[in-house]
C-alpha cells in the first residue's frame, strides 16, 4: 500500500500528529503493534497538563510543554474530551525545599508560564485543607489541568480515521528500507510504501530509529506505580499537590482524576525491560509513605486498583524532534510532560513533514478537527436519558453498574473509527470496569457485546490483544 505518511506509534504523541495531518489531503497510515490506541505509555500516566515550570529554560520540554498546555482546552473541546484546568501545587516543608520551589518558580518565568506564583502557607490551606500542616509555602500554578491520557489519544484518532487515515493494528514494525521516493515499511507481515515516515513509537523509538541508521540516542525505560482509590476520595484535594522535586523527577503526587477519583503515584524506577508494568510491594508501600507527607486523609480501605506505567526516558534528556534523514521524522523520548506538550509536538511534527518537501500540504476545506460528540449516560439529566432511551432502548440497559454505562454506549465505543477490539478498549473508551468492582459483573456481557458486534466467538475475545483471551473454552 502506498501512503504519503506512515505514522509509527499510536499513543498520544502518533494520535495527535494523525489529527494535525489529518487537516491536509493526505494519504495518512498509523501503524501500532498493539491491538488498542494508548496501549502503552498513552494508559497509565498521571493524566497531568503540566504548567511548564520544571523543564529546563530553552529545552524542547520547556517550549513544548508551555505551548501544549495553551492548546489543550481548546483541543479537548474539539475532540469531546473532558478537560478540566485545576491547577497545581507544589509543596515545601522546610526552607531548604523553599528553596527549591523558588528556583522552579525562576524557571517557569524564564519558561513563559502564566500566572505562576510562590503562596505562604496561610493561602495554602485555604486552597487545600488537607494538606499536612508543616507546609512552609507553595509553588503555585493555576494553568495547570487534567485530562485523560487514554481518551485524548483515542479521540484524536478517531478524527483521524473519520478523515480517511488507516489504522493498522498488531502491527509490529520489523523493516525499514530507504527506497528513492522514500520508505519500505514492512508491518505485521505487510509491505507499506511512504514518502515520510514519523516514528512516535514510544518506548521503542530507538529500535525504529536505528532501522534508518539514526543510532544517536537510546531509550531507558522508568516505571511509575499509582494507587487508585474510589471517587468518594475525589475531592480530598482540589488541585494537582506535588511534592518538591528531587532525582529528576517530579516526585509522588496527590490528585483528583477528570473522571472524579483520587490516586496516589508515581515513584521512579529505571527497569531492565520494555513491557514489565508489574506493581511491586515495595513501589507500593514507597508512594504510600511519601503521598502521606503532602496529605494527611488517606483511606487505603478505598483503594479499588494499582498500576503501573513506563516512560520513555532518553539518553538526551530532552524530546528528540527532529529529521535525521530525508522524510523520516523522529518524536522520540518523550516522557512526562509528552502528554501536557502533545499538541504542540505534533504541530511540530506536521512542519518538518512540510519541510521535507515530500508531499504536497493542501488543506481539507471541510476539516473542523471535531469530533462527533460522544453519549455519556451517567452525566445526563433524568430527562435526558429518558428522550434517549426512548429513542433507543438499548441506552437503557445497564451493563455497567459502578460507572453507570450502558449497552449502547459500549457498541457505539466498538463501531466508532478506530473503535474498540478488546476489553481493555471498550474499559477506555466508556469506563465500564473502572469502577470498584473493577469489571467483576460487567465483564462478561462486555465480552458478549464485543463478540456480537465483531461477529466472532466470546473465546476469540482478548482482554488486550495478543493471546490474552478472556476465555478458554466452553463448559456447555
Amino acid at each position: 500500500m502506498q501512503y504519503d505518511v506512515i505514522v509509527i506509534g499510536s499513543g498520544v504523541t502518533g494520535a495527535m500528529t494523525a489529527y494535525q495531518l489529518s487537516q491536509y489531503q493526505l494519504r495518512v497510515c498509523v501503524v501500532d503493534k498493539r491491538l488498542e490506541p494508548a496501549a502503552e505509555t498513552s494508559s497509565a500516566n498521571s493524566g497531568i497538563v503540566h504548567a511548564g515550570y520544571d523543564a529546563k529554560p530553552g529545552s524542547n520540554k520547556a517550549r513544548l510543554n508551555v505551548r501544549g498546555n495553551a492548546y489543550m482546552e481548546d483541543v479537548c473541546r474539539k475532540l469531546d474530551v473532558p478537560f478540566k484546568r485545576i491547577g497545581s501545587l507544589v509543596l515545601a516543608f522546610s526552607d531548604e525545599e523553599a528553596k527549591t520551589v523558588e528556583q522552579l518558580y525562576q524557571s517557569g518565568v524564564k519558561n513563559g508560564v502564566p500566572g505562576l506564583r510562590v503562596i505562604d502557607a496561610n493561602e495554602l490551606y485555604e486552597l487545600e485543607p488537607n494538606v499536612q500542616p508543616n507546609a512552609v509555602c507553595a509553588l503555585y500554578a493555576p494553568s495547570a489541568g487534567i485530562v485523560c491520557p487514554y481518551e485524548l489519544t483515542t479521540a484524536a484518532l478517531e478524527v483521524a480515521c473519520a478523515a480517511g487515515a488507516e489504522y493498522l493494528r498488531e502491527a509490529e514494525v520489523t523493516d525499514i528500507q530507504k527506497t528513492e521516493d522514500g520508505f519500505t515499511v514492512t508491518a505485521g507481515g505487510q509491505t507499506l510504501t511512504a514518502s515520510v515516515v514519523v516514528n512516535a513509537a514510544g518506548l521503542y523509538a530507538d529500535h525504529i530509529a536505528r532501522m534508518v541508521g539514526d543510532d544517536r540516542f537510546t531509550i531507558t525505560p522508568r516505571k511509575g506505580e499509582y494507587i487508585l482509590f474510589e471517587k468518594s476520595m475525589g475531592k480530598t484535594v482540589g488541585h494537582v499537590v506535588f511534592q518538591t522535586p528531587a532525582g529528576g523527577s517530579k516526585g509522588v503526587l496527590v490528585s483528583p482524576t477528570v473522571d472524579g477519583n483520587l490516586y496516589i503515584g508515581p515513584n521512579a524506577n529505571v527497569v531492565e525491560h520494555k513491557d514489565d508494568t508489574s506493581t511491586t510491594w515495595q513501589g507500593l508501600e514507597e508512594i504510600k509513605t511519601c503521598a502521606a507527607k503532602s496529605v494527611a486523609k488517606l483511606d487505603m480501605r478505598l483503594a479499588i486498583t494499582n498500576f503501573a506505567g513506563l516512560r520513555a526516558t532518553p539518553s538526551t534528556g530532552d524530546f528528540i524532534i527532529d529529521s535525521p534523514v530525508p522524510g523520516f521524522i523522529n518524536a522520540a523520548g518523550i516522557e512526562s510532560p509528552g502528554l501536557s506538550a502533545a499538541p504542540a509536538i505534533a504541530e511540530e511534527v506536521v512542519g518538518l513533514v512540510r519541510a521535507s518537501g515530500r508531499v504536497t500540504m493542501t488543506e481539507r476545506e471541510d476539516w473542523t478537527g471535531t469530533r462527533e460528540p460522544v453519549k455519556r449516560f451517567r452525566e445526563m439529566t433524568d430527562a435526558e436519558r429518558a428522550e434517549l432511551v426512548q429513542e433507543n432502548p438499548a441506552y437503557g440497559r445497564i451493563i455497567c453498574r459502578c460507572e453507570t454505562v450502558t449497552e449502547q454506549e459500549i457498541r457505539d465505543a466498538i463501531r466508532r473509527p478506530a473503535g474498540a477490539r478488546s476489553v481493555d478498549g471498550v474499559k477506555r473508551r466508556t469506563r465500564s470496569g473502572m469502577g470498584k468492582c473493577q469489571g467483576g459483573f460487567c465483564g462478561p456481557r462486555v465480552v458478549d457485546i464485543l463478540a456480537e458486534e465483531l461477529g466472532c466467538e466470546p473465546t476469540e475475545i482478548t482482554k488486550f490483544g495478543g493471546a490474552s483471551y478472556m476465555l478458554t473454552g466452553k463448559t456447555r
